[in-house]
Parts: C-alpha cells; structure tokens; sequence
C-alpha cells in the first residue's frame, strides 16, 4: 500500500462518517438566518403574492409568510441534528423554487442568453437565481442519500433495526 492509498483510505473512513456534515452546517446557516430576517421583519409577501407559483398564490400572504418563516426555523435545525434529513430537505427545495419563482426569476427573458444573465448574485435587472440554485444543488444529496452516518437519523435507525 502507497502512502497516496493509505492517506487516502484514512479520509474515506472519515468520509463516510461526516463528508455530509459540512453540507448541512452551511444549509442550516443559511436557511435558519433566513428565518430569523422574517422573524425579525415585517412581511413583504404582499408586493409579491400574484407571483407565486400554486397552490402557494392561493393562500394568503401572511400564510404564506408564516410557513416560509417557521420551516426556515425548524427545518434547518433539523438538518443540524440530522433528524429527518430528507423530509428537512425536501421542504428547504420547496421554499427554495418558490423563491426562485416569485423573486430571483427574471421578469422578462426572450433567449437563453438574456436567461443565463440571471444566474448572478445580484439583480441588474435580469434576476438573481444562481445562489438559490446552490442551495437546490447542495440540497440534493442530502435528499437523496441522507444524512450519513454523524446524525440522529443514523443513530435511530441503527437503534430500531437492532429491535426487530
């Protein structure tokens, strides 16, 4: 065995334990202060409602300030923890494209060349859906695979499977 081999079999051990970690910490940060600005803020849900995809547009804008605040809140503390990973995931994906549909998509586009001038971080006019679509890509292997080994879903799983 190589010492390139043997290092790298040292990380992998390590991998399988946390390489998910760092993908939740970020979310959870991200998503969770997200949800302190609504809690913190007045609601501007209002400006905003009609561009709202269903059954979201049918609702409320208070209502709909209120779910999008309160999963931001519990939703990434429960990616921290690793508790329900994937449920956790699956609703940040769903705030994440409402988002993208009622704010960072870009009013008006006739090409994709006038599209791809929205995936930027901020707005000059043609949208700003680049950060979101992070957020939807790094949320995806956590969705699909879970939260690894290092979370309480693991450890719970591991604790009924020795039950049964």
């Amino acid at each position: 065995m190589t010492a390139f081999t043997h290092t790298f079999s040292h990380i992998d051990r390590f991998g399988s334990w946390s390489a998910d970690l760092p993908l939740r910490l970020f979310l959870a940060w991200e998503f969770f202060e997200s949800g302190l600005e609504k809690y913190n803020g007045t609601n501007w849900f209002g400006d905003l409602q009609s561009s709202f995809p269903f059954p979201f547009s049918a609702l409320p804008a208070a209502l709909n300030w209120q779910l999008s605040m309160w999963a931001e809140l519990v939703l990434p503390l429960l990616l921290l923890l690793g508790l329900g990973t994937r449920l956790a995931s699956a609703g940040l994906m769903v705030i994440t494209v409402v988002a993208i549909a009622a704010v960072h998509w870009p009013a008006q586009w006739s090409s994709l060349a006038e599209l791809a001038q929205g995936y930027a971080i901020t707005d000059q006019g043609f949208g700003n859906f680049k950060l979101p679509l992070i957020y939807l890509v790094a949320l995806l292997p956590l969705l699909l695979k879970g939260a690894g080994r290092l979370s309480l879903d693991h450890w719970l799983n591991a604790r009924f499977a020795a039950r049964a």
